[in-house]
């Protein structure tokens, strides 16, 4: 379990989640603010299109394990991660038909939005984000990314990590725009297609003066972490590695600045090769979405 998290797995087996079945408490006797859960947790270990180097099947496994050391309070918000109704359902276990399970994870997901919770994917690769997505629902997409995710299908396949955005954008017709912050590489197409009205690339080195302002007031919103946005220098356990990247205080300062907007959250792209480094600070990203979120 997420450290801070219920364990809501009651109901579950290896095959995917439950619905949130509306509790009124968590374990501690502490009462959420939305019938049963504010947040919930569901791991996504999908491993399927991932390129150069795979193990994102264990991520969700890694950002909850190199999460247990961090202190259950935060001091900036005055707040318990504890108090704050967080629910963690378990993973829903992969299988290699992407599109089945991509629909599987979407009602498993949906399931907490109908709930009044907010839906907290841990990736698996970044195919996961169109569940979420397709879930909330969003009118913008905001990502921390590497990479432009762009392709209209990458070594053929239209469900691609590498071609994640572009589903979203236009396969999801409730959004509107994608914003990509930390992105500092992509194919000619991807940059041609990035240059449409709908998206927006802020590169690197202006990361760290980018504010939402009001572009997401009364919008709905969904945050994307793909911990390659940060440099690898950082966070090496992920699967393409791009120098030139973002510091894990950018990513934070991002995810605290969108976090009171957005209805939905996933970090992804964490793998097993390092010595917990990307996993660690997947696990805090996490725990400022719900701080900022709940304190927003």
């Amino acid at each position: 379990m997420f450290p801070g998290a219920t364990d809501g797995r009651e109901g579950t087996d290896a095959g995917g989640c439950e619905p949130d079945r509306g509790g009124d408490t968590d374990t501690r006797g502490r009462e959420p603010d939305r019938g049963g859960a504010n947040f919930v947790v569901v791991g996504a270990p999908l491993d399927a299109t991932t390129t150069f180097q795979p193990g994102t099947r264990f991520g969700p496994a890694r950002i909850r394990s190199f999460a247990e050391p961090f202190d259950d309070y935060d001091h900036r918000t005055d707040q318990h991660f504890s108090t704050l109704g967080v629910v963690d359902r378990g993973d829903v276990r992969a299988w290699p038909d992407v599109e089945a399970y991509l629909e599987y994870l979407t009602s498993t997901l949906r399931e907490a939005v109908w709930n009044d919770a907010v839906p907290l994917t841990l990736g698996g690769e970044h195919t996961v984000s169109l569940a979420g997505v397709r879930a909330v629902e969003p009118e913008v997409f905001v990502c921390l990314d590497a990479h432009l995710d762009l392709y209209d299908a990458y070594d053929g396949e239209r469900l691609s990590h590498a071609a994640v955005t572009r589903r979203i954008l236009e396969d999801v017709d409730a959004v509107e725009e994608a914003i990509v912050l930390g992105a500092r590489t992509g194919s000619e197409a991807e940059w041609e297609r990035a240059a449409a009205d709908d998206v927006t690339v802020v590169p690197p080195e202006a990361v760290s003066e980018w504010t939402p302002g009001d572009r997401l007031a009364d919008r709905d919103v969904y945050l994307s972490v793909d911990v390659d946005a940060a440099d690898p220098g950082y966070a090496p356990g992920t699967g393409t590695k791009e120098p030139f990247g973002l510091e894990p205080r950018e990513l934070r300062d991002v995810v605290r600045a969108v976090a009171p907007y957005a209805g939905g959250f996933d970090v992804v792209e964490v793998n097993d090769r390092d010595d917990g480094q990307a996993a660690a600070l997947a696990g805090k990203l996490v725990r400022e979405f719900v701080f900022s979120n709940a304190d927003g």
